[in-house]
């Protein structure tokens, strides 16, 4: 009964999303909520902000296995395990919503640097993590996972108090921004999410951490059924929303199905990242440099800053094919962990 319920959930997350996101776009174009899509030639403005299409349905399928679980599978026990999902749902509303207020801003944010490059001035980079940080807390208060985790080179570190008043809110805050500096191409944060949610979902269920698998296949569910709207030629754009959404999500199901370690291996593209943004004091933009036939060349020439900036330098590559690159990059990494636990078991 667990898996029908896991599976009615799963379904429930890519109707809703597949059914709303139409009127969703029409809801935000109307609002004028628009962003420039900035690797067509006629740069067209598109509806932003779809993260609340994802958020929608992965909040609904959750709902309906709360409700299923609580009574009808289990109405007599205990519910610690609906307590914890319900704390996440708190949790990544809360990150969504900061996502939201900078898509609010899309419109004044588009700017011409002196690289040629369009970039996306929205909050301060000091700003970014002050609003995530608050998403944290419902995890903190319930105590979400375990305080023991297994670290390279080190093993098993009991971090006790540490782990809910420092470790969980580190993670919400460092995954919710690393998530959002790869972006900007068609079909790109969606195509990747959905590799990684899935990845790490099956982890968790093989495992045992049935709440996170659940969180996380609604979450693939979703992106799927966003997907048909976002793939190229988008319909509509992620916008932040959706990216820190979806470092929020990916925080709370390692937390929630105890596997830090796989999360590590897993996200480890977006890590790569930082540490490249961080060679231009996260000044440079993914954004490539559109040319007449439609392929793109590298913005800052030889110099590398992102993982856009690499495939572009390695062959005149279009918008599409620089999404499915990373896409099919994340699928390797999403690997990692199935290989390392069979290795190491």
């Amino acid at each position: 009964m667990e898996t029908e319920a896991l599976l009615a959930s799963v379904l429930i997350s890519f109707l809703t999303t597949f059914l709303l996101t139409p009127r969703i776009i029409e809801f935000l174009r109307a609002a004028q909520i628009v962003a420039v899509d900035l690797h067509k030639k006629e740069k067209p403005k598109m509806p932003a902000s779809g993260g609340i299409c994802v958020a929608t349905g992965i909040l609904t399928g959750i709902l309906f296995y709360v409700g299923v679980k609580t009574f009808l599978l289990h109405p007599s026990g205990s519910q610690a395990s609906s307590v914890q999902l319900l704390a996440v749902i708190s949790s990544i509303l809360i990150v969504t919503l900061s996502g939201l207020l900078d898509d609010l801003n899309v419109r004044t944010r588009a700017v011409q640097t002196k690289d040629g490059i369009n970039v996306k001035i929205g909050f301060s980079q000091w700003v970014k993590p002050l609003l995530t940080l608050p998403a944290a807390v419902p995890l903190m208060v319930i105590s979400a996972g375990t305080t023991t985790m297994a670290l390279p080179f080190i093993g098993k570190v009991d971090f006790g108090i540490l782990y809910p008043l420092l470790i969980i809110p580190i993670g919400f805050v460092g995954a919710s921004n690393v998530v959002n500096m790869l972006g900007g191409f068609n079909g790109l944060e969606a195509g990747m999410g959905a590799v990684y949610t899935f990845s790490l979902g099956l982890f968790a269920w093989i495992t045992g951490g049935v709440q996170a698998a659940v969180l996380l296949f609604t979450a693939c569910a979703s992106l799927l059924a966003f997907l048909r709207y976002n793939w190229y030629p988008a319909k509509i754009l992620p916008g932040d929303s959706l990216t820190y959404f979806l470092g929020s999500l990916v925080a709370a199901g390692v937390i929630i199905g105890n596997m830090e370690r796989a999360g590590l291996i897993v996200m480890f593209p977006f890590i790569i990242e930082f540490v490249l943004k961080a060679r231009s004091r996260f000044k440079a933009s993914c954004i490539g440099k559109l040319r007449e036939d439609g392929k793109l060349d590298p913005p800052y020439g030889k110099k590398i800053y992102s993982w856009t900036h690499v495939l572009m330098n390695l062959d005149k590559l279009s918008e599409r094919e620089v999404a499915i690159a990373l896409i099919l990059i994340q699928a390797l990494f999403g690997t990692f962990p199935f290989i390392e636990s069979m290795v190491f078991k």
